[in-house]
């Protein structure tokens, strides 16, 4: 009698595994090469004038005194203002519209900075790239916690983060390349980038109006099974904020919350299937959310964590290429010296990424990283010669670029329902983005090459970074341990009476006793 071959059986576990596998490979394969373009090309137009710069924008346009910082300065001023009301429509006018409709506005602008003549030309172009890329960023963070599990989404954000390090050293390459096309069509070389650079963005950006899809629900790659499945491990995560949940559990948990109901018992769990129904798609906008969004202790205590982080991020890309060439270097030598720092901070930014979603950490691991730029910066203020300034340049980027997705991703994880969410991401991001105005009056020409003056007040500001970054841990430590002891059970008693006065109609969110804050 011959051997059978054993069947392979498949239990509810493995099948779960399977699908999630099945779930996040076709979300990363047809979302992640997209947005990652997108940052990429917001990015490279955002950072670009620096290369312009050193091509001969300045002289061109008749630049003088602190009028290049100003340009910059503007930029920001108007990408500040139009981050939270970019994210508060997002998801009415759908992300896989809004989102490439930016894009394609700020390429359109970003062609038309190679025709500027004059210094209010520059202003005026600068300004309206601010108003076509703020949305961006907070869209994107949000956009994508509509697709992933809290602690899932890190490394993904870290993908395209590190397409911003990228864009430093691309960005110098492209440079490179394309000012050799000076005189072109009686173009000046600096002129190109912006021109070329432009309608790359907005190829990519048409893409996008065809790849992206507006939330899980109208994913075309999925599968009936897969996108039931998709939405159902969502809904599951945010019902309750704990990323360990299992689709089992959460079945097993709604049947005994039912099973209460019905033996008419009154207690905590009977508002469950309540709550677990009010699902990101379903939520209605209440300005009672935006309230919340605009309270809450975490989005100011990391606002001015960010904001630190991003005097040093923004200060470092915009004028990387002005150092280097106060370095000594000059032309293509001085762009080809932009792209090396960002080569380590590029890999340490996505592998920093993935340990950050397996420990289920954030805030530890920017407390460990920021000193290494503090430690850099006083290397460059005390440094004797060019060799030690542009070694302190690879220790600057390698401590704070891995810095980025970890708070990008800290307010998602923390902050439930969507509109709350939507509220908090953008002005968490607006607020935070004054620093990249701080940024652009930093580091001027007159200090070169040792920009003192520019280095001490960026690593103060990387200093209180570090500082509300701890206040922050510890704020999140002290609220879980009091959950953990049951002692935010009146947060559902409060939800149930603004339930029930019709004060609400949207889900409990981050309130709920059992969502526990991402440290």
């Amino acid at each position: 009698m011959g051997s059978a071959t054993p069947a392979v059986i498949l239990t509810e576990s493995e099948e779960t595994k399977s699908l999630t596998r099945r779930v996040l490979w076709k979300l990363d394969l047809h979302i992640l090469p997209l947005l990652t373009l997108l940052w990429l090309s917001a990015f490279t137009d955002r950072t670009n004038i620096g290369n312009a710069r050193i091509a001969g924008l300045e002289a061109d346009t008749h630049l003088n005194g602190n009028q290049f910082n100003t340009c910059l300065a503007v930029f920001y001023v108007s990408y500040i203002i139009v981050e939270l009301p970019s994210n508060l429509v997002l998801k009415k006018l759908k992300p896989s519209r809004w989102i490439p409709f930016l894009v394609v506005s700020w390429g359109t602008v970003t062609t038309l900075s190679g025709l500027v003549q004059n210094f209010s030309g520059l202003v005026a172009i600068r300004f309206s790239l601010g108003l076509c890329e703020g949305g961006l960023l907070p869209g994107i963070m949000l956009y994508l916690s509509t697709l992933y599990k809290r602690h899932e989404l890190q490394q993904r954000v870290g993908i395209f983060f590190a397409a911003g390090s990228m864009s430093g050293a691309f960005g110098g390459l492209l440079a490179t390349a394309i000012i050799k096309m000076n005189g072109i069509g009686g173009l000046a070389g600096w002129r190109w980038i912006f021109i070329l650079e432009g309608l790359a963005t907005i190829i990519i950006a048409l893409l996008a109006v065809y790849f992206l899809p507006a939330d899980l629900w109208f994913a075309e790659f999925f599968t009936e099974e897969e996108r039931a499945f998709a939405l159902h491990r969502f809904h599951i995560d945010q019902s309750a904020g704990i990323s360990t949940s299992q689709p089992e559990d959460a079945k097993r948990s709604s049947h005994a919350s039912r099973d209460m109901e019905k033996d008419g018992k009154l207690s905590v769990e009977l508002s469950q299937p309540k709550l677990e129904t009010i699902h990101q798609e379903h939520e209605v906008f209440e300005w009672g959310e935006v309230k919340r969004g605009l309270s809450d202790v975490q989005v100011w205590l990391l606002t001015l964590t960010y904001m630190g982080v991003v005097v040093s991020l923004y200060s470092f890309s915009l004028f990387l290429p002005t150092i280097v060439a106060g370095l000594g270097y000059r032309g293509g030598a001085a762009q080809l010296h932009t792209v090396p720092p960002y080569v380590p901070a590029m890999v340490l930014t996505v592998l920093l990424s993935v340990i950050s979603d397996r420990t289920k950490l954030r805030g530890p691991f920017v407390l460990l990283f920021l000193p290494i730029a503090i430690i850099a910066y006083i290397i460059s203020i005390v440094a004797k010669n060019n060799t030690q300034r542009y070694v302190a340049i690879f220790l600057i980027a390698s401590g704070i670029f891995p810095c980025g997705p970890c708070l990008l991703s800290i307010i998602p994880n923390n902050v439930s329902p969507h509109y709350k969410r939507a509220t908090a991401t953008g002005l968490y991001l607006g607020c935070s983005n004054c620093g990249g105005f701080i940024a652009t009056f930093i580091y001027t020409s007159d200090q070169a090459p040792a920009y003192v003056r520019g280095h001490t007040i960026t690593v103060a500001f990387v200093a209180m970074a570090w500082v509300f970054m701890a206040l922050n841990v510890a704020y999140c430590y002290w609220e879980n341990n009091a959950r953990a002891k049951g002692l935010r059970q009146g947060n559902v008693d409060k939800y149930q009476e603004l339930w029930d006065s019709g004060k609400t109609r949207t889900a409990i969110g981050d309130r709920h006793p059992d969502f526990r804050f991402t440290l």
